[in-house]
């Protein structure tokens, strides 16, 4: 059993399904505390049955500010009324949850392109603000901003999730930076894979898959799992989606040229979504 997390206090979002469910399980398995947030409450309710007592399933909806602020006073009430003085802070935070509706520009309604911002994206201030002051304090912590690939390349069907996803890349990059300027060791760690095959992109096609694989959701989780243990500071998956920084170079017409060859541009056009919520 890996218990290199043995004690340490984990917040997941995003904890009912996919790779926020898997995590939360490794993380439970290596002897973590696990704070698994989500809307979802009666799924989260069913996972827990199989986990330790380290496991607590936090119904959270991350779409609305004040919600993620009583429930981060929750998890603070758990771990004890001073945490500071008991040196029970949180040490990791994943800022995971995220949602897609895959639509175009003009098909989206207005509460779909707030709420996709709001969670994919407004969710890690809040979150983080509820974290950082303690990890400062302790001098220690580790925070994951796990994005997407679409947030380096957009495609049709995904304007609304790549826009939050280019957004939470930019607010890792500028946390990253305000970090490094206090002096404090604090970790962070950005996230950015293709498709995953956890039901969230059901439908989705790639033209190429021995470049742009639809990836393993266990191999993901697994290889996240190992970069916040290794304190691995950027994971982009596949290795083939890092040419997107030299090929934003090219001309315009060039880069859609190729955009559309990989069959990036037409990923969406068979999209489904989840279809277990």
């Amino acid at each position: 059993m890996d218990n290199s997390f043995l004690g340490k206090i984990v917040v997941i979002t995003g904890a009912s399904s996919g790779l926020g469910r898997r995590l939360s399980e490794l993380f439970d398995d290596s002897g973590a505390i696990v704070f698994a947030l989500d809307i979802d409450e009666k799924m989260l309710q069913t996972i827990s049955s199989g986990r330790s007592k380290g496991y607590h399933p936090m119904q959270c909806d991350l779409s609305k500010s004040d919600s993620i602020r009583q429930v981060f006073q929750q998890i603070y009430s758990i771990l004890g009324e001073n945490a500071a003085s008991k040196s029970q802070h949180i040490d990791i935070l994943i800022n995971n949850a995220g949602i897609v509706y895959g639509r175009s520009v003009e098909e989206h309604t207005t509460s779909q392109i707030e709420q996709t911002f709001a969670v994919n994206t407004l969710s890690h201030f809040y979150t983080v603000q509820a974290v950082l002051p303690e990890m400062k304090r302790h001098n220690s912590g580790h925070i994951v901003t796990i994005a997407s690939a679409g947030g380096f390349a957009g495609a049709p069907g995904m304007s609304a999730y790549s826009a939050s996803k280019f957004a939470a890349i930019g607010f890792e990059e500028a946390l990253r930076g305000e970090i490094k300027s206090s002096g404090k060791n604090i970790k962070t760690t950005l996230v950015a894979p293709y498709f995953v095959n956890t039901g969230m992109f059901e439908g989705v096609r790639t033209r190429f898959s021995w470049l742009l694989p639809i990836l393993d959701q266990e191999y993901v989780s697994r290889r996240i799992f190992k970069a916040i243990q290794t304190h691995k500071k950027r994971l982009i998956m596949p290795r083939f989606v890092y040419l997107v920084f030299p090929l934003r170079m090219l001309p315009v017409g060039l880069f859609d040229w190729l955009s559309d060859f990989f069959g990036i541009s037409r990923s969406m056009k068979h999209f489904k979504g989840r279809t277990d919520k």
